[in-house]
């Protein structure tokens, strides 16, 4: 599979950017700035990788987090976690130890709200600025640039980053001040683990009852109970699909920032609490690699 599909650009001047980060999401990421005109410096832990996408795209790899970030004006990264994060932008080679004074380090990883704050003050310490902006939209929507992009930032410094973003994306809205934008990745993960374990459900029951499950999907999907899930997941449920998407594991991640959140500000999440224990199950099961549209297998005798 291509790491990009076509995609028609916005016009927007040329910047010095790097991007921190190639995996299944921040490869084709990067690989739109490039088509999209800017000129890209990639860092990867596995240097082998950061060099593959300098030839494929005509960018430049870099040996170490700062490095690429010297004399950008943007900055963006997609990891793995918290730590993952703090890695690439604290200490002697972290992004900020490179950057020039006024640019702007844009973070994709869906990460705590915690760790937005304390990168965003460890920027503001050196005059740069920190946009935390999760992503909605999955590797399909890497590929395609039609990512959703939540952000929490100054004003500026959101202004800044957008139009290098929109090579990737369909959508980048700032949502509130440093740590919003995670804070709103949160409330994506609860409203789409409770859509999946639905339509999970509603296969499961229909199937049990001796429906065309493609069919009735096909009927219901043009009614109220449409939904992503059940445009791009229904069919493959039903024929018991999961390698592929969006992981288990991630899920589970993600939930399990969000439960800690929710501790923090007193919310309560009774149904999110149990989905993500039925995301252990599918683990446990062997479906850690799987698809988060999993959990119908839980159902399935």
């Amino acid at each position: 599979m291509p790491s990009l599909n076509p995609k028609t650009y916005e016009p927007t001047p040329p910047r010095t950017v790097a991007f921190v980060g190639l995996g299944v999401m921040g490869y084709p990421m990067a690989g739109h700035l490039a088509r999209a005109g800017h000129r890209v410096t990639v860092y990867n832990r596995t240097a082998a990788k950061a060099r593959a996408w300098a030839t494929e795209f005509g960018g430049k790899a870099a040996a170490t987090p700062r490095e690429a970030a010297a004399g950008a004006d943007l900055v963006f990264a997609c990891v793995g976690n918290d730590a993952d994060l703090r890695s690439v932008v604290l200490g002697e080679d972290g992004a900020l130890a490179g950057m020039k004074a006024g640019a702007v380090f844009a973070d994709h990883t869906t990460a705590s709200a915690e760790v937005a704050r304390e990168l965003y003050a460890a920027a503001r310490a050196r005059k740069l600025h920190f946009v935390d902006a999760p992503v909605s939209g999955g590797q399909a929507g890497a590929q395609n640039g039609s990512l959703t992009i939540m952000c929490g930032a100054d004003s500026d410094a959101f202004d800044a980053m957008k139009p290098g973003a929109m090579a990737y994306a369909r959508a980048c809205t700032l949502v509130g001040s440093s740590g919003a934008g995670q804070l709103a990745k949160m409330v994506n993960q609860i409203a789409v683990a409770g859509v999946v374990q639905g339509l999970a459900e509603a296969i499961a029951f229909g199937q049990q009852a001796g429906l065309d499950m493609n069919l009735v999907l096909e009927v219901i999907g043009k009614g109220a109970a449409q939904s992503w899930q059940m445009d791009n997941r229904g069919k493959t449920m039903v024929a018991d699909q999961f390698e592929f998407g969006f992981a288990v594991d991630w899920m589970r991640k993600d939930l399990g920032l969000v439960l800690e959140e929710a501790r923090r500000n007193g919310a309560r999440l009774p149904v999110t609490a149990l989905l993500d224990q039925f995301y252990a199950d599918v683990q446990q099961m062997g479906g850690g690699r799987w698809d988060t549209s999993s959990l119908v297998r839980r159902l399935r005798k």
